[in-house]
């Protein structure tokens, strides 16, 4: 910088005068108190504002992750050992509930057919003969035991009619088909999954003409429209947000509300993850993007909110710079929030009370001298 410039010169007068006025300060035993003169503060462009309490323009922010709840995400697999005959999705397509997705060619799924046919069939004649032996009872030509056995026998095929229904209900086939084949008599030659929630396809796992197994999984249908978010808090804070707690994600007018918090801690990064679901507008995130969320941070009795460059520090502890009569009085706050250029502090201030907000570095420096410890 050039020292003929007049502005240079200005403030080298200005932080001359303070050094002046700080040793007078620290003759007199009052370190945390300096004086500076009315023209040295405009000269400096140190400017104040007085103490008020804004209990919402503070809010700590914390990074978090959008997730898909587990009752949002359906796994699709396959119920019989056969082969993907046919794909009626694509990925990232949406679907409706009841949507068809996959079709399985499966000998195995043929057979489970074939027993629902053969246990209906018996049912059918067990019904016949236990009506016909018990006219013969009526009439007297047979006896009551005769009776008995077809009446048990009915019961045996009805029984084993009820699992063959049920090992096709288990294949994801729709009760009100499972009786149309059983009158019928026609099966089904492969087995259409269907997805039984409205979502998106985020993943397709088989391909067209590949054989899978029993239980291995085809596709992953997700609910869009009912996200949560993992937030990470430290331990030490994390009981400040209970259940309810509603919250905002920065950038986006989204609102989202917390579920519930972890009851363990991770072990590397000693945090806490608050589980937080998205009220609406779930569909401006994306399953795993990163985010920012703003928590509210609770009003204290003496917590102030100032902008950033009031604070000072010095080592660990947080200082602000109160007016005083003669110059400026260095306070130690605790800083209990910040967000953004905002930044709440807790300490023996009282409302009203002037605090610098500029020109902070040029009093942090008197405030120093002063102390002795330049």
């Amino acid at each position: 910088m050039n020292k003929k410039n007049p502005r240079f010169q200005i403030y080298a007068c200005a932080i001359a005068a303070l050094c002046a006025f700080t040793s007078s300060a620290q003759a007199a035993g009052q370190p945390a108190k300096f004086a500076v003169p009315n023209g040295q503060i405009q000269a400096l462009g140190i400017t104040t504002t007085p103490l008020q309490s804004q209990a919402e323009s503070v809010r700590a922010s914390f990074p978090a992750q959008v997730v898909v709840p587990p009752n949002a995400e359906q796994v699709i697999s396959s119920p019989v050992a056969g082969l993907v005959s046919q794909l009626l999705v694509q990925q990232n397509q949406a679907v409706r509930s009841g949507a068809p997705l996959v079709r399985i060619a499966s000998p195995e799924f043929g057979q489970l057919q074939l027993q629902l046919l053969q246990a209906n069939s018996r049912v059918t004649l067990a019904r016949q003969t236990a009506q016909r032996e018990q006219l013969l009872l009526d009439e007297g030509i047979i006896p009551q035991r005769r009776v008995q056995e077809a009446q048990a026998g009915l019961k045996e095929a009805e029984a084993a009619l009820k699992q063959a229904k049920a090992a096709l209900r288990l294949t994801g086939m729709p009760p009100a088909t499972i009786e149309e084949i059983a009158a019928s008599g026609n099966p089904q030659e492969s087995l259409t999954l269907v997805s039984t929630q409205a979502g998106v396809v985020t993943g397709i796992a088989v391909k067209i003409g590949q054989r899978v197994d029993s239980a291995s999984p085809l596709l992953h249908v997700v609910q869009t429209d009912t996200l949560s978010l993992d937030i990470q808090v430290p331990v030490a804070d994390s009981a400040s947000w209970q259940p309810g707690t509603r919250l905002k994600v920065q950038g986006r007018d989204i609102a989202a509300r917390i579920l519930s918090a972890s009851p363990s801690v991770s072990a590397g990064s000693q945090t806490v993850v608050l589980r937080a679901v998205i009220e609406g507008k779930a569909g401006q995130v994306r399953p795993g993007e990163f985010l920012a969320v703003e928590l509210p941070v609770k009003a204290a009795a003496d917590g102030w909110d100032l902008p950033l460059p009031a604070v000072a520090h010095d080592g660990n502890q947080a200082y602000v710079f109160v007016r005083t009569a003669d110059g400026f009085e260095a306070r130690p706050v605790t800083v209990a929030a910040s967000a953004g250029q905002r930044v709440r502090v807790q300490g023996s201030l009282k409302a009203g009370e002037q605090v610098a907000v500029s020109g902070v570095v040029a009093l942090k420096g008197a405030w120093l001298d002063a102390k002795g410890d330049k």
